[in-house]
């Protein structure tokens, strides 16, 4: 990514009228700071009560992530209610606009990262995003404006972003929207399956399994904590690896950088209970593997892979039948595949949808929103043409 030469945003307080000592305040604090063990423990605290979960800004994930991919111009903007963390996000600022020389500022986000919603606190979703813009106004740097992408278009976060867009009067534009398969349904897992998928292609399904089982001892494993969690990240990269994402260079374990913050990411969310892995197994031998980052109300799926040698029983919709299990869970209500959109195996099995939008904000003075809207009717006419 290319970064924009701008004032860093390490250690900088904004707050109109406070200082850092104040109860309410805004910070934007670096990632040496964002690792220290006090303010660890508040970001968790903040991460078990936001009102919108994402794994992809709890600690165990993002601070492998920074490690990996991050540079100087990446830090936290957090919010602060009565000296109590309320609101955290990472922003980066960058020159590149999809390969258009537009300096903005935006959410901070990787190649395996699918979520965007800030961590808020319950009842401070409109404040974080007053501040978010007054801190912005203020501290444009080079930025023409603000990125915010992955926001579930229909979650407290993005409905609070409108509001406050609103009621500031403030120019903005919808630049994206997508959907990726869901889960969520008071259906059992038969009566889901059944529901899902024709008689026809349950059956030929049913009979792929039974041959399969027919090549060996065919068992399906789920574990949610930490136990052998090294071993089961090195057969995943394995497993991963030996298929089409290896050939093609896409596997976690291609890059050495990607692979070691994977490991770390999946070993932290098994330590922080917040992994859930599924295996199917053959003679011990794990022909196709998922991961998903479980917070309740919540489930986020992640990675999966599949022995391409047995593709022929479909080993991968396999295992997402047996995962089917996960609706009898009482504290998990949806899934979010974070699968791209319209993805061959997923959308069939996985009859719900989750609409994400991205928006741009126009943010600073009279001239700089000016700029905005000329850039946005020029992204209008890019898009017609596309």
């Amino acid at each position: 990514m290319d970064m924009a030469s701008a004032p860093s945003l390490t250690k900088e307080i904004l707050s109109a009228g406070q200082t850092p000592g104040r109860r309410d305040a805004v910070r934007v604090i670096s990632f040496e700071e964002a690792r220290q063990q006090h303010f660890r423990s508040t970001w968790q605290q903040l991460a078990d009560a936001a009102t919108e979960p994402n794994p992809f800004f709890e600690q165990w994930f993002l601070l492998p992530s920074l490690k990996a991919f991050g540079s100087n111009s990446i830090s936290l903007f957090t919010t602060y209610a009565d000296g109590t963390l309320v609101g955290l996000m990472p922003l980066g600022r960058t020159r590149s606009y999809y390969g258009y020389p537009i300096p903005h500022i935006a959410t901070w986000l990787h190649a395996n990262a699918f979520y965007g919603a800030p961590l808020v606190a319950k009842g401070h979703e409109r404040d974080f995003w007053r501040s978010l813009f007054a801190y912005l106004d203020r501290q444009p740097g080079l930025a023409l404006l603000a990125h915010l992408p992955h926001l579930d278009a229909e979650g407290p976060m993005d409905t609070a972003l409108v509001e406050v867009l609103a009621e500031d009067r403030r120019d903005a534009a919808l630049v994206n929207r997508n959907e990726r398969a869901m889960l969520a349904s008071d259906l059992s897992p038969e009566d889901y399956l059944a529901q899902s998928l024709s008689k026809k292609h349950t059956k030929e399904l049913r009979r792929k399994r039974r041959r399969l089982s027919e090549q060996g001892d065919l068992a399906f494993e789920r574990r949610d904590d930490a136990y052998a969690i090294d071993e089961w990240i090195a057969e995943f990269l394995a497993l991963e690896a030996a298929g089409w994402k290896g050939d093609a260079g896409s596997a976690l374990a291609s890059d050495s950088e990607t692979g070691k913050f994977s490991a770390e990411a999946l070993r932290g969310a098994a330590h922080a209970g917040r992994l859930e892995r599924t295996t199917l197994r053959l003679d011990g031998k794990p022909i196709a593997m998922l991961s998903s980052f479980v917070c309740p109300p919540g489930s986020f799926g992640f990675k999966t892979a599949f022995d391409e040698t047995f593709q022929t029983y479909s080993p991968g919709m396999q295992l997402q039948i047996d995962n089917l299990a996960v609706l009898d869970r009482k504290d998990i209500e949806w899934l979010d595949s974070c699968a791209a959109e319209g993805h061959p195996m997923i959308d069939r099995l996985w009859t719900e949808r989750r609409t994400l939008v991205t928006r741009n904000i126009a943010i600073g003075g009279r001239a700089r929103r000016a700029i905005f809207s000329a850039l946005m009717a020029f992204e209008t006419r890019r898009r017609s043409k596309a």
